[in-house]
């Protein structure tokens, strides 16, 4: 069985507003959760909105980023309160909360992306990471969001490098399945990719319009928002697991093992992760345009202020056995970086990173 999409998807300015009919179908005593101080205006504006509707709404805070210890507190609330959906607003960690938190108490899942940073609102699938942010794995889901409600009004707040972040993650899209699936004969599969190369080129058209300015106005910036939060979504559901994540998702996990000097957002170490990752093809695969797409996406990346290197992350990877920890965790049995249709090795993690920290590849 293949979970494309979710069942009901809203877009645009009003998409809140035009979501409450369909809100109150599903769900009367919903359990609403988030976590971000930035969001929290917005997640009163949505419990407001709710509880004027006459929905017995309860409302609660994640601690941390989607991990086991909060979602075990949450499924006790929710069982306590007699919950019978889940609504999550907020980034992609919450939303995967929201997800987990459904499947496993058999209830709807709603899920409000309040950022352009992730397409987690979209997918059957959700990843848990440990109290202090280290990627522990990855969870199939049973089914996608009853809905998603993808509310421009509510994106247009989010910080600017939510957004940029997200332009990283969606671009990964193209890198990863280009790769990975490119030999695959399924049909659906090769319009997955296709769907991603597309995605891409509108990113590179759009994303510094949108970047600059994010206002309902500017048609660059709305084509962004949904890229990353519907398309990105769109390419995994059609084109199935290896069409979402390869080496530059390896590295992502591995890379959150590794405490920085100021918590970084999943797409800005993504980005980073598909630098690495064309750096591999090259040296493995022997990728003649390696060089020149690196290039590419470190000018366009770098007009988004996205780091560049793991070193713009906040992380030495020179000290405390970091390249070493990140090398082994990206080659681990289950990692994605195993995708690949050639070989890696530790040893090769290592070797790339280290030229590529060093400067001794010139980009």
């Amino acid at each position: 069985m293949q979970l494309i999409s979710p069942s009901k998807i809203l877009r645009g300015e009003n998409a809140w507003i035009n979501s409450i009919p369909e809100i109150i179908k599903l769900t009367k005593s919903p359990l609403l959760i988030g976590r971000s101080l930035n969001t929290k205006e917005l997640r009163f504006k949505i419990l407001k909105s709710l509880t004027t509707h006459n929905l017995n709404v309860s409302f609660e805070e994640l601690d941390f980023d989607c991990c086991e210890e909060d979602l075990e507190r949450l499924y006790d609330l929710a069982i306590k309160g007699k919950n019978d959906s889940i609504i999550a607003a907020g980034g992609g960690k919450v939303l995967d909360s929201g997800k987990l938190l459904a499947e496993e108490l058999s209830i709807p899942c709603i899920t409000i992306p309040l950022s352009a940073a992730t397409c987690a609102g979209w997918t059957a699938l959700a990843n848990i990471y440990s109290k202090n942010g280290e990627f522990i794995k990855d969870v199939k889901l049973k089914s996608c969001p009853d809905i998603l409600i993808c509310d421009h009004s509510f994106i247009k707040t989010a910080p600017k490098e939510t957004l940029s972040s997200g332009i990283a993650d969606s671009l990964a899209k193209w890198y990863e399945s280009s790769i990975t699936s490119s030999s695959n004969l399924d049909g659906v599969v090769q319009q997955a990719i296709q769907i991603s190369r597309v995605l891409r080129d509108q990113l590179f058209i759009n994303g510094e319009k949108a970047y600059l300015n994010q206002t309902e106005n500017n048609l660059s910036w709305i084509n962004v928002i949904e890229a990353n939060t519907l398309t990105a979504g769109l390419v995994g559901g059609i084109g199935g697991e290896k069409c979402r994540t390869a080496a530059a998702h390896a590295i992502h996990n591995a890379i959150t093992q590794i405490r920085s000097k100021r918590k970084r957002l999943h797409g800005e170490i993504v980005g980073v992760g598909i630098l690495l990752q064309l750096r591999l093809e090259e040296s493995k695969n022997n990728n003649k345009l390696a060089d020149q797409s690196i290039k590419q996406l470190v000018k366009f990346m770098k007009k988004l202020n996205l780091p560049t290197t793991i070193k713009d992350l906040g992380i030495d990877v020179f000290e405390d056995n970091n390249l070493e920890r990140i090398a082994n965790f990206t080659c681990r049995k289950e990692s994605e970086i195993h995708f690949l249709p050639f070989e890696v090795t530790p040893y090769d993690i290592v070797e790339v990173i280290k030229k590529f920290e060093s400067k001794k590849i010139a980009i």
